[in-house]
């Protein structure tokens, strides 16, 4: 690896957990598990939103943008987990570890994004019950979709563009299995003043404004269902926020918990960063499906559905 400014021929060094490097395959088993859950149940989300015409709401659109950013997000450590954990291949080119990074913060963003979005669905169909038809059209939630691509790629362009002016002369050795943008800026050997800065305009733009207005969403929220005078009709309309709120909390405590281990956390056992960090880009995913598979009346249906469907071509019925 040579050091300096050559992009094409730099590379960084990944890690798998710290203490841990005989177990590595092992430890992969869990990992590839999540994996496969990951990719399963929000594809099986996928189609069965696309497959039944009942399932043609906002909420299940929304639904649908959840899922992708959570197949994006694992999809986007998955070329280089395996290498780490199963092949030992630890080296990464600066160009693919760029490419990587991008990948991971852009479906994080957008996943937060989405969740900001959800939130917002909550509140039309809780608060204006009446109009959340007309206010949600399909165009308006395609309209959605495509700012929060726009929000979550365009406004990274800039760390990639000022990464790639950067020196990098230390030790290329990386925290992780995966490429994250805090990690790589850590071992540049020149002034990173702008792309701190830059970063924490980003952090504050969507890390910390989206959940804010995802708090006013559920003030506002609470505040109509206070005003409901059936206690029934309070538990209905709260039931249908409860996956929502546990996906963002499955998202964000990880993502909080994550910051300030990277921040305050220099003598922390390394292991924790580690720990942090896969909790944080795996779970989400992993979870994500299954709260909504529980949560979702619908789906809960359709589910029923196919399985008697199943049962009813089985040989002997």
């Amino acid at each position: 690896m040579s050091p300096g400014n050559s992009s094409d021929a730099l590379a960084f060094l990944l890690v798998g957990i710290p203490g841990l490097a005989d177990l590595h395959r092992w430890v992969f088993i869990p990992f590839c598990l999540m994996y496969l859950i990951a990719v399963l149940g929000n594809c099986t989300i996928l189609l069965v939103v696309r497959t039944y015409q009942r399932l043609h709401e906002p909420m299940y659109y929304f639904l649908s943008m959840l899922a992708t950013t959570d197949l994006g997000l694992t999809l986007s450590t998955l070329p280089t987990v395996p290498h780490v954990f199963w092949f030992n291949t630890m080296e990464i080119s600066f160009p693919v570890c760029l490419t990587q990074m991008f990948c991971i913060h852009a479906f994080s963003f957008m996943e937060s994004s989405v969740l900001l979005a959800m939130a917002f669905d909550r509140y039309v169909a809780i608060c204006y019950p009446l109009r959340y038809s007309s206010i949600l059209t399909p165009t308006r939630i395609a309209k959605v979709g495509l700012g929060i691509i726009c929000r979550c790629t365009l406004t990274l362009f800039p760390l990639i563009c000022l990464l790639t002016r950067l020196s990098f002369c230390r030790s290329h050795v990386l925290t992780h299995s995966y490429c994250l943008h805090q990690d790589m800026i850590r071992l540049a050997c020149t002034d990173t003043t702008l792309n701190s800065l830059y970063g924490l305009t980003l952090v504050l733009l969507i890390v910390i404004l989206d959940p804010v207005l995802i708090t006013v969403s559920y003030i506002m929220i609470i505040k109509t269902v206070l005003g409901i005078a059936s206690r029934e009709e309070q538990a209905k309309a709260l039931n249908t926020c409860i996956s929502h709120f546990s996906a963002v909390l499955i998202f964000y405590v990880p993502m909080v918990g994550l910051s300030i281990i990277h921040r305050y956390g220099k003598n922390a056992a390394p292991i924790s960063h580690v720990l942090m960090a896969n909790i944080y880009l795996f779970i989400p995913p992993v979870l994500n499906p299954i709260i909504y598979s529980m949560q979702t009346k619908h789906i809960r249906k359709v589910k029923c559905l196919l399985n008697l469907s199943k049962a009813a071509i089985q040989p002997g019925n």
